[in-house]
């Protein structure tokens, strides 16, 4: 094989030659290659998401002036190359070859690579070059290549690569930004002429398909026949250039898939340049190349995998404990000393029944979260979750998915929108619905509180070995929501959505320390938007429940709570006098609650849910955090807080005695069992829903997922409390 790179010049239809002083500039890279990154260094604030016309696909774009030349960067979804397989892939393409009606034209466009990735992503530069529109080439992660002994060589490479612009940046710290700037500046004003093809013979083909067309019709790019020679999925409405098009493509690819021939043409050809202007350090030593071999292999990579989600659970638990204590304690102490400013009424009972009593019992499991986001975080920058994609591939073949359905449900562990967002990267349509369907099945943040609620008040805190009972709990509820979407996967894939089985593609990333700066930055993130849940959302719930738990207010029942207290003062006094007017007070806190509207709602509904063993409080509660299931925890708190049927000051001891009239347990162990399987399975949240009509097109699959979980988690629960 020749070390030396060759092109070979072909005449081309000159291109104009000066860019007009306001450009749209692309960026295109492959994903993870620091292309966002970039972007949100350079537009900041000036950003704005829409969606590109007629698809869901979100379209980021930002503003920047640099030498009074204002320029619109759009960042493009990520892509391998210009062949697409995936919704995101095709938009990208669309943008690139201006198929796109009613979207703005593509002047320039950057190619964004990894610099510890430069094979991987030298394809994707020949395609953009030969596109012939302006090309930049930015080398992302410089520092960390030369962390790992990895250097490039700028100008031997520019000049491999026909002479195009080329800088090197650290998007995380802006190093390299004022010189990329400069470089931006004259691609966009200067002139651009003909780039070779760096496969001639593709080339050649094209030119001779122009030339056998009508005047009328040779006007087609060279470079759009160079795309439908190797993507066969792109079509011309002339049908005599459809026909020359599709023997040339016979004879250029000899009967074999062209995506194939053109990848074994590129990366031959990448492989020959990275060998001339790359050079890498030693191997990495003996033992760490054995252990990563080890962590690739199925056997010791699932042990591995099921041991780092026990510790995850253990620490959920064993870590939370004292954060948790600290934020109870504040939110009863607080609830506690504004009781003893203001008067016993009405604002009383809204500020520590409705708001302290609600948005506190959800705020209370903060720590849990943090502490499991920081794991996910820690995998995730490792590298460690791209490995156990490739890990369950197999796996998920068995059910008719592949390892592409694996990112998007391990994104739904932190949330199920985002994760549904994901599923753009799967191609066909079939296994990107199945899925749609099987992410709100994964156990996200929403339901750590209900989880975190229930387990703490009715699973003893007690240890197994080294292993804490609680944790277990909690890890085998999220085997649970695993194994529900797991099976309405394998059932959509032999039924409504059955087809062939899919490929999958996945470029493994190396093993890295995590940047302690980004893990804090993306956990803040999180706890941000939690605790913006519990200001808004949860707030306006519990507020509402408040009201709707506080009125109207019974005059009998007052008048008989003052009777009962004349009597007791009368009769009573020291110790069972105070036992007497607490039990008073319970009595007409829950007579009230009773004939207020939530109570009047909860027993209309009590006989749906009443085979699971629930009361009218529960069946409320439940009712309630359909839009946004961790509400439940704020409802129940307000619930029993204005309740009051112990003295106790946490939602936990208040629901653990809990009673029916005639003094049995309402949370028995069936009911226990019945909620946390059924909140498992049962799809309440607003925003997926939303999502999951925006992602499919309609209110088809949302609604059938709805109901289709909402009858899974009933009928599990009716089955647990038949059962025990």
């Amino acid at each position: 094989m020749s070390s030396k790179v060759e092109t070979v010049k072909v005449p081309l239809e000159k291109l104009t030659a000066t860019l007009p002083p306001r450009a749209s500039v692309a960026l295109v890279g492959n994903p993870n290659s620091g292309k966002s990154t970039l972007f949100n260094r350079l537009t900041g604030m000036k950003q704005k998401t829409a969606n590109f016309p007629g698809v869901t696909v979100e379209k980021r774009s930002g503003k920047l002036s640099i030498d009074e030349i204002p320029i619109e960067l759009i960042d493009l979804p990520g892509t391998y190359s210009l062949t697409p397989y995936s919704t995101d892939e095709k938009i990208t393409v669309s943008v690139l070859l201006d198929r796109l009606e009613n979207e703005t034209t593509i002047d320039a466009a950057i190619a964004v690579v990894d610099a510890t990735r430069l094979y991987q992503s030298l394809c994707l530069v020949q395609q953009l070059i030969e596109l012939n529109k302006p090309v930049m080439l930015v080398l992302t992660m410089i520092d960390v290549a030369k962390q790992d002994g990895i250097q490039v060589n700028i100008e031997k490479l520019r000049n491999i690569l026909q002479g195009i612009q080329i800088v090197s940046v650290v998007a995380t710290s802006g190093a390299g930004l004022p010189e990329f700037k400069s470089e931006l500046v004259k691609l966009i004003t200067r002139e651009y002429g003909d780039k070779d093809s760096f496969w001639p013979e593709l080339r050649e083909k094209a030119i001779e398909i122009q030339a056998q067309l009508s005047q009328e019709k040779a006007a087609t790019p060279v470079h759009e026949i160079e795309r439908a020679l190797i993507d066969s999925t792109v079509e011309f409405d002339d049908p005599t250039l459809m026909g020359h098009v599709s023997s040339t493509r016979q004879s250029l690819c000899q009967d074999q898939a062209p995506v194939a021939v053109e990848a074994r043409q590129r990366f031959l050809l990448s492989k020959q340049i990275v060998e001339q202007v790359q050079t890498s350090a030693p191997p990495v030593s003996q033992w760490v190349a054995r252990l990563t071999t080890k962590i690739n292999q199925p056997i010791p990579a699932t042990l591995l995998f099921f041991l780092l989600m026990a510790v995850i659970f253990q620490a959920v638990f064993a870590w939370a404990t004292p954060l948790m204590d600290m934020i109870d304690n504040a939110t009863a102490g607080t609830g506690q000393w504004i009781e003893g400013l203001l008067p016993t009424g009405m604002l009383s009972s809204l500020i520590v029944d409705g708001v302290i009593a609600g948005v506190g019992s959800v705020i209370i499991f903060l720590p849990q979260i943090i502490i499991l986001f920081l794991f996910i975080i820690i995998l995730e920058d490792t590298g460690y979750l791209a490995r156990a994609a490739f890990l369950s591939d197999k796996a998920m073949r068995s059910l008719g998915l592949s390892g592409q359905s694996v990112i998007p449900l391990l994104s739904s562990f932190a949330c199920a929108v985002p994760g549904i967002m994901a599923t753009r990267v799967i191609p066909d349509r079939r296994d990107r619905l199945a899925t749609i369907i099987a992410a709100p099945f994964m156990t996200c943040s929403a339901r750590l509180p209900v989880y975190a609620l229930l387990i703490a008040a009715f699973v003893p805190n007690t240890n197994i070995g080294f292993l804490n009972l609680q944790g277990l709990v909690l890890f085998g509820l999220y085997l649970l929501g695993i194994a529900g979407g797991v099976f309405t996967a394998f059932l959509l894939k032999r039924s409504a959505l059955k087809g062939p089985k899919p490929s999958f593609m996945l470029a493994l990333p190396e093993f890295r320390v995590p940047n302690l700066q980004t893990v804090l930055l993306k956990l803040l993130d999180r706890a941000r938007i939690f605790l913006k849940r519990a200001g808004t959302i949860i707030f306006f719930v519990a507020v509402i429940v408040w009201a709707l738990s506080y009125f109207p207010r019974s005059e009998s029942i007052q008048s008989e709570k003052q009777a009962a207290y004349q009597q007791a003062q009368a009769t009573l006094n020291d110790e069972a006098l105070e036992t007497r007017l607490t039990d008073i007070d319970n009595k007409a806190a829950a007579d009230q609650l009773s004939q207020s509207w939530l109570g009047r709602s909860g027993q209309f509904v009590a006989p749906v849910f009443e085979p699971l063993g629930w009361d009218w409080r529960i069946s409320a509660a439940v009712i309630a955090s359909f839009p946004a299931r961790e509400v439940v925890i704020a409802v129940l708190g307000t619930i029993y807080a204005v309740g009051a049927e112990a003295d106790e000051a946490t939602l936990s001891e208040r629901i653990q005695s809990a009673s029916w009239e005639d003094g049995t347990k309402i949370f028995s162990l069936p009911v226990v069992i019945g909620l946390l399987v059924f909140y498992a399975w049962c799809l309440q949240c607003g925003a997926t829903i939303a999502i999951m009509r925006r992602e499919t097109g309609g209110w088809r699959w949302p609604l059938f997922a709805w109901t289709y979980m909402t009858l899974l988690g009933y009928s599990a629960a009716l089955l647990v409390n038949f059962l025990f």
